[in-house]
């Protein structure tokens, strides 16, 4: 069982080498990195590449680790209770099952995709650490073990918003997505946009690498806003001498897919009034 890529997702070699080496060990692959590089599709494109489902835990503020094993359902048994439901007598219907016992009861082995740990509070990883690593945990309600049938591949992505703790770290094998180069840009634009003129392709990842590259900028534009970008281009059918800026604009065609707020937009606009002054 070996992730090599897909056709819809460019894997550089040394993040395929990771997913196989966590595969291998059979340790959860942390994937950390800007947003918008990829971190969430990677674990789509690996169930896909390896032929398994998916299921998927998207982290929020308010998360807690308990829900991804089981949530017991006390007011709705005390409420039947008072109706006198008959189900009340068997606690499990009113325990619903989170995402971990969902990978962890599969007839086959799945892809477990926990999204954007560091979204959560800081013990929320720390929480988790005996049921990934023993692949199993306990209900308290009814008694029961709930153990993993099949060790599912569990991908967890972060932001780097927060740290994680050293306990959690020490089981996962580790990945940094890097920004991709522009070679590797050009490929994942190829998968997006086949069609594009290489003259404007090359005109705009030139201006998009030397936006990246502006000193101050608060948010850099990722790869999934540069195919926004390059998607909307193309809708307006923009050559590249559409995209040449000069002293009195600094700002990109189009920047509302690139900048992403007031800041950025007011430091380009700074940028073109000292240039308009230099030029005087």
């Amino acid at each position: 069982m070996k992730f090599e890529g897909t056709k819809d997702y460019v894997a550089t070699g040394d993040l395929t080498m990771a997913v196989n080496a966590a595969v291998t060990l059979e340790r959860p692959l942390l994937v950390k990195g800007e947003p918008g590089t990829g971190k969430t599709e990677l674990a789509r494109q690996v169930a896909n590449s390896l032929g398994l489902r998916m299921i998927e835990w998207n982290v929020k503020s308010t998360t807690r680790a308990q829900q991804g094993l089981y949530e017991y359902d006390a007011v709705s048994r005390l409420r039947d209770s008072q109706l006198g439901d008959e189900r009340v007598n068997d606690v499990s219907n009113y325990i619903r099952k989170g995402k971990l016992w969902q990978a962890f009861e599969a007839d086959e082995k799945v892809v477990l995709l926990i999204d954007e740990v560091d979204k959560a509070d800081i013990e929320f990883p720390n929480d988790l650490l005996q049921e990934l690593d023993r692949m199993e945990f306990h209900v308290y309600e009814t008694g029961a073990t709930i153990s993993a049938r099949h060790r599912p591949i569990v991908i967890i992505t972060s932001n780097n918003e927060k740290e994680l703790p050293d306990a959690f770290l020490r089981r996962c094998f580790f990945h940094y997505i890097r920004f991709p180069e522009p070679e590797t840009l050009r490929q994942i634009v190829a998968v997006h946009h086949p069609g594009i003129k290489e003259s404007l392709l090359t005109t705009a990842l030139t201006q998009f690498y030397e936006l990246r590259e502006t000193p101050g900028l608060k948010k850099k534009p990722s790869t999934s806003e540069v195919l926004d970008w390059l998607k909307l281009l193309l809708a307006e059918d923009l050559s590249p001498e559409d995209l040449k800026r000069d002293g009195a604009n600094a700002l990109p065609k189009l920047h509302g897919a690139l900048l992403k707020n007031e800041q950025d937009v007011h430091l380009f606009e700074r940028l073109a009034f000292m240039a308009r002054r230099q030029g005087r």
